[in-house]
């Protein structure tokens, strides 16, 4: 049976199309000039709206950038989880999570939310609770698989630790950043630093199953 919006139903509807037109010029001006040219007026004009009309979406430009670092986050979680998706938990999960990031930071998303998500290029912005959640979200898969490797012996007892997830997500996070700034546009195979990832993650988990250093 066809039933009829409500007008909060369909003000809601058009609150959430707004905003994500906002994002998506966000997005754009970020790949084309960078983090720091996102303003509330440019995107206000590429929406053909005034920019206090855009203030009532978003109440200030860290609020805009608030809710483009929560989007990159859920954009790359879903990229991750699909990668490993059909791979066993453990070592082979670890290692097709860590690939993922950094194909995904080498992806047209990865090259318009990647700053936000692995540099610190606005001053005195800090991600909300609620859109770092996603990013609470990603570290828990790693330290899900990080258990699980143990378990299954992959990676030696004293490896079980958040020390080993803050050392792994150190030099993913080294490879994407490296890759984003210096070779944005070549592909995971070509790029001269993301080609280095099955050697750093080899060095990684020979480490890890070594007897404690």
């Amino acid at each position: 049976m066809a039933t009829t919006l409500s007008q909060g139903d369909r003000l809601t509807r058009r609150r959430i199309a707004a905003m994500d037109e906002a994002l998506g010029h966000a997005s754009d001006i970020v790949i084309a000039d960078g983090v720091g040219a996102v303003s509330i007026s440019e995107v206000a004009r590429r929406m053909g709206m005034k920019p206090p009309s855009l203030y009532k979406y978003f109440p200030s430009l860290h609020a805009l950038y608030d809710a483009l670092f929560a989007r990159g986050q859920r954009l790359e979680n879903d990229f991750v989880a699909e990668a490993v998706r059909a791979v066993e938990p453990g070592l082979q999960g670890l290692l097709a999570r860590s690939e993922a990031c950094i194909r995904w930071a080498m992806t047209r998303d990865g090259r318009a939310f990647g700053p936000l998500l692995y540099w610190r290029p606005i001053p005195g912005f800090e991600p909300s609770p609620e859109s770092f959640e996603p990013s609470v979200e990603m570290v828990d898969g790693f330290r899900s698989d990080v258990t699980e490797a143990v378990h299954r012996r992959e990676l030696a007892p004293w490896a079980d630790n958040d020390d080993t997830v803050r050392l792994l997500s150190t030099l993913v996070s080294g490879i994407c950043s490296q890759q984003m700034a210096n070779q944005p546009l070549a592909s995971f195979e070509d790029g001269i630093f993301s080609s280095l990832t099955t050697s750093a993650l080899t060095m990684f988990v020979r480490y890890h199953q070594e007897e404690k250093p």
